[in-house]
């Protein structure tokens, strides 16, 4: 990749974390209420803003978006990062992927040889499920969110219904 390209990209995938922060504390805002702790919702972001399936009400994400901007802006960083992040998963299955190819290299198709390392397999595996979290935590807080706001500002949030399902889409400007 060239330095200009580089250069091009950055504003872009720096919007892109921004707004994937929000969108984990606007989710933590959400869920902080008795009445959502149950509710089974999703997000992804992108940078022009994020996305929220769930059944929200509309007052109910704008105030919660306003109010995650706000505390990040006042400092709580730490907002950006949430344990039910699709990050996790990602770098969960990586790292049960690379210990399984690891462990398993050059047995080919011989099932004992298979049969001999599966206990070391299971073993890593298991330890990998354990550190994995917070593995993919830190990829969060150092790669695919910023709890850093600067100067992102909420444009708009709207609602979208589609049968059983409701989509928000939380518009930002930097």
């Amino acid at each position: 990749m060239s330095e200009l390209t580089m250069q091009q990209s950055a504003p872009f995938l720096k919007r892109v974390q921004r707004n994937h922060g929000l969108e984990h504390a606007t989710v933590h805002m959400l869920t902080a209420h008795k009445h959502n702790k149950n509710k089974r919702f999703a997000g992804r972001a992108d940078h022009h803003g994020f996305y929220l399936y769930g059944d929200f009400e509309t007052a109910e994400v704008e105030a919660a978006a306003y109010e995650a901007l706000d505390r990040m802006n006042n400092g709580e960083h730490q907002l950006a990062v949430h344990p039910n992040c699709g990050t996790n998963l990602v770098v969960s299955g990586f790292l049960a992927g690379a210990v399984s190819l690891l462990t398993m290299w050059g047995t080919g198709r011989d099932w004992r040889k298979n049969m001999e390392r599966f206990p070391t397999l299971i073993l890593l595996l298991t330890l990998t499920g354990m550190f994995s979290p917070a593995v993919g935590m830190r990829v969060q807080r150092d790669i695919t969110t910023t709890g850093k706001m600067g100067g992102l500002q909420i444009v708009e949030v709207t609602k979208k219904d589609y049968g059983n399902l409701t989509i928000h889409r939380i518009e930002t400007v930097n």
